[in-house]
């Protein structure tokens, strides 16, 4: 039998170092699984429940591994369903490449069942690179030129193969005029700064006295760069939630998370701070920055187009993180006055025990920051950590203590509901011998993740490491947003829009052959977490938690806390106990003799 299009794609991707591909099948598309079949095993299909999930996968398994993520879809709705989780890698600037089917040639223009416009539909999403085939010459510079763009330029490309043409004879290009000839191969490059533009840096950089570095997920092959950088400036760090695992959390200078879901300790060193140091980070919200001319800028990435974006820096740096900072490094003075550091050392001295304050107050019937802070001493060693977007997110950023070796993602610029459990799977194919644990709220388990914990039952037993825990949060809520109402708004809880049904996912576990633990009581968690964790099998742990209790940003602002009192006053259904609660935390503020104090 001659070597098929669909034969010549699978050999192709293969050449390219591809070994695992996510997606779903469809008639669209059916030539290349076609091939996959007849490569016996060359390149691992992976069967997700849904294609967004796929994409998701895709995405976060160039996360974790570094290499490209590959997707596959049919045509139509296929192909469509694709796009959220393309978002996700598109603006965390991961490599990813989709592959969809299309409608045949001779169709295409008909308005011919499941024939959509796929060139305009990616044209954003993988505008680095889409093209659709049209002949069998064409797919091999087509393949050739979407990994390199997707590596090169860590950007979404796009390949569209009409299914008539994956059933054709594959054809080399002739030799002839109007032909392309291309070759597999990309290596990454040692991108640095020129002598001069490290220079300037280091000057702007010795003259502070009061150091604030903030990294992100373009540093996260850098740690061990960024520890020498800051202890030469005697410099404190914060984490954009992307740039979680660069550092570990045992340092005494390492503030955690910032923006929404951070910290304390680094707003303050934002604030306080006369010159700050980004590293490889797009974090987006320039109210936890310093107030623009308060602090000397200095900036490091491989983007250019990221540059001096989130704050005006006086010297902007292109640059691959860990070799700019090593060639930095030698410019760099010692800074013998340890004062600044002391008071970043006081400080998160006193954040830990508020944060353990804060976890053990009582709710009803449980609140969800205990959930982490009983689990981060529990951490297994080179554990791989996801969360979901929504309150889940602020628990995760604040109370998990990152130890070296461990890695930790989630979606970043999307910021999207539903990647947790798609990233924990990807998680596991990515590095079957490392224990994963994933956060969700109940919200994101009822939108799409219950269904890819089938894919998990699937899958699980061909995993090294069996240590795999979903923890859903379930309180009825769509609590982040509910609490966004209160806070940004000012309006009171709408159960129309943010009460959702109760669901016994733990059984639902069970039902399908995973473990299911349930947890109602506060003083359980602690054995719940080593039940799981010491557990035969992937483990959904369910914890019924207190919607009341405020996912509080680090700073309350006069016009948030000005808002909340309205949104009670208008009359919330759960008045008695959000004023019961935590959230007295907002109302301290604007009463006559309150303070600001989040304990």
């Amino acid at each position: 039998m001659s070597e098929t299009v669909g034969d010549f794609l699978v050999q192709r991707l293969h050449a390219w170092g591809v070994r695992r591909i996510f997606g779903y099948p469809g008639d669209g598309i059916n030539g290349v699984f076609g091939a996959l079949n007849r490569a016996r095993g060359k390149i691992e299909f992976i069967q997700a429940r849904h294609e967004e999930m796929a994409a998701f996968m895709a995405s976060a398994y160039a996360k974790f591994t570094g290499e490209l993520g590959v997707c596959i879809a049919t045509s139509g709705p296929g192909a469509s369903h694709l796009i959220t989780g393309l978002y996700d890698a598109r603006l965390d600037h991961m490599p990813v490449l989709a592959i969809a089917g299309q409608q045949a040639r001779t169709a295409i223009g008909g308005h011919y069942q499941q024939e959509v416009d796929l060139p305009a539909m990616f044209k954003d999403v993988a505008g680095a690179f889409v093209q659709q085939a049209s002949s069998p010459a064409q797919v091999r510079h087509l393949v050739d030129r979407a990994v390199r763009t997707a590596l090169g330029e860590r950007r979404v490309t796009a390949i569209i193969l009409p299914n008539d043409l994956q059933e054709l004879a594959y054809e080399e290009p002739p030799r002839a005029h109007g032909t392309i000839h291309s070759g597999v191969g990309f290596t990454k490059p040692k991108v640095v700064p020129y002598e001069a533009d490290l220079r300037r840096a280091a000057d702007v950089l010795n003259a502070g006295s009061k150091v604030a570095i903030l990294v992100g997920a373009g540093a996260l092959g850098a740690t061990e760069e960024v520890i020498a950088i800051a202890d030469k400036l005697g410099a404190g760090a914060a984490k954009a939630l992307l740039g979680k695992a660069v550092l570990p959390d045992d340092l005494p200078w390492v503030t955690g998370s910032i923006g929404m879901l951070g910290t304390e300790p680094s707003y303050d060193l934002m604030m306080e701070c006369d010159t700050l140091l980004m590293i490889g980070s797009g974090f987006p919200y320039s109210e936890f920055l310093p107030k623009e001319g308060k602090a000397r800028g200095v900036q490091i990435d491989i983007a250019p187009d990221m540059l001096s974006l989130r704050y005006p820096m006086e010297v902007n740096l292109v640059g691959d993180a860990a070799e700019t900072l090593k060639a930095l490094l030698p410019l760099i003075d010692q800074k013998s006055d340890g004062t600044w550091r002391r008071r970043i050392a006081d400080n998160l001295e006193s954040w830990w025990k508020k944060l353990e304050e804060r976890a053990m107050q009582p709710a009803k019937p449980v609140n969800p920051q205990r959930i982490t802070w009983e689990l981060s001493p529990r951490l297994p060693e080179r554990v791989i950590l996801t969360s979901d977007s929504g309150s889940c997110a602020n628990w995760y950023a604040r109370d998990l203590k990152i130890r070296r070796g461990m890695m930790a993602s989630l979606s970043g610029g999307l910021a999207s509901m539903g990647a947790a459990v798609p990233y924990a799977i990807a998680a596991k194919f990515a590095h079957s011998d490392r224990p994963v644990i994933a956060l969700v709220g109940d919200g994101a388990m009822q939108m799409n993740n219950m269904a890819e914990l089938i894919t998990v039952a699937k899958y699980w037993r061909r995993w090294i490491d069996h240590r795999w825990i979903v923890c859903v949060l379930n309180n009825e809520d769509l609590n982040q947003v509910t609490w966004e109402q209160r806070v940004m708004e000012g309006d009171p809880k709408f159960d129309a829009s943010q009460q959702i049904p109760n669901v016994p996912y733990h059984r639902f576990a069970e039902l399908i052959g995973l473990k299911g633990i349930y947890v109602d009581n506060p003083n359980r968690l602690g054995s719940a977490w080593d039940e799981a964790l010491a557990a035969d099998r992937p483990v959904v742990l369910e914890v019924k938690t207190d919607p009341e209790v405020p996912p509080l940003p680090p700073h309350i602002t006069f016009q948030q806390a000005r808002k909340f009192a309205e949104s009670l006053i208008k009359g919330d259904p759960n008045e008695s106990r959000v004023i019961a609660g935590a959230a007295r935390q907002v109302l301290e503020s604007i009463l006559p003799g309150g303070r600001r104090d989040d304990g």
